[in-house]
């Protein structure tokens, strides 16, 4: 990773998930790693403060939640983090007997802009339920302790999955809900999370081009997506899950090509988040 920043290099605001890992792959791994670290400055944040960091000028490239994207920020094809059915990491649990048309109170994991959007959309839209939705820290028992469901994102919700058992027999019955899939049957599309951003005054000379920057990022990804066994090594000591399960996550849960449908979904998305007064309307997509 390089900290140190020029005029020339691009200033990159990633995120150190594990859902991100394969488009980060030439980022963090030789050969290519020293190669970019000498166009690009990088360092890590959260998911929701990506997008805060491009608006403030302090980053010239972010993996931000699409909920996040503004009409400043373009949108950098190729690469995305999506899901074309259950993603696993997005868990909305509902305990019994209530149903999604009944929660009163969410307790949420506030990670990401665009999960609880999606929620927010879910609750909303297709069940005519306005929850209040409680921020709260990523502990599953407590959550569903305090209130009438709870919204689990990221490695904590894959870690929740894992020990469903153990947190029903200390809450009670549960429904679980993969947000992904709710989302997929609703509409026939993708569920996506994050893209890469831009702001577009960042690019051209002295540093680099549209083309170039799609170029490396597609490579980096292309790489990443040829060593998942390599992943699954890297990964299985950072975090309580099996090999198994990282590496059906990564081949198999998560989506990293930006195609036609994912566009769709982003709009569509955005569209149905500005119905329900979860966003502000964003009336076109902008592309780099």
């Amino acid at each position: 990773m390089n900290t140190s920043s020029s005029p020339s290099m691009l200033r990159v605001a990633a995120i150190n998930f594990l859902n991100p890992a394969p488009l980060m792959w030439d980022f963090e791994h030789e050969p290519l790693a020293a190669e970019l670290a000498t166009r690009y400055s990088l360092h890590y944040t959260q998911p929701s403060q990506c997008a805060a960091e491009l608006l403030a000028n302090r980053a010239d490239l972010g993996l931000i939640p699409i909920a996040s994207l503004t009409p400043e920020l373009a949108v950098v094809p190729g690469c995305t983090i999506a899901s074309l059915d259950d993603v696993r990491s997005i868990q909305l649990i509902v305990k019994s007997p209530h149903t999604l048309s009944t929660v009163k109170t969410v307790s949420a994991d506030t990670a990401s802009r665009s999960s609880l959007a999606y929620a927010e959309i879910l609750f909303r839209k297709f069940a005519n339920n306005h929850p209040a939705f409680l921020p709260a820290q990523a502990d599953p028992i407590a959550m569903l302790q305090q209130t009438d469901a709870a919204i689990l994102i990221g490695d904590p919700a894959l870690l929740a999955l894992e020990r469903r058992e153990q947190i029903e027999a200390e809450v009670g019955p549960c429904e679980w809900f993969d947000l992904a899939h709710e989302w997929h049957t609703r509409t026939n599309l993708p569920w996506v999370a994050a893209v890469w951003a831009v702001r577009p005054e960042a690019l051209g000379p002295p540093r680099l081009t549209a083309a170039e920057l799609v170029e490396d990022l597609e490579a980096s990804r292309n790489h990443g997506l040829l060593h998942i066994e390599d992943l699954v090594e890297q990964w299985t000591p950072r975090i309580d899950l099996s090999p198994k399960v990282i590496r059906h996550y990564l081949s198999h849960n998560i989506h990293y090509v930006l195609n036609t449908d994912c566009i769709r979904a982003i709009k569509l998305f955005r569209q149905y988040a500005a119905e329900v007064d979860v966003l502000p309307a964003l009336p076109d997509l902008h592309f780099l």
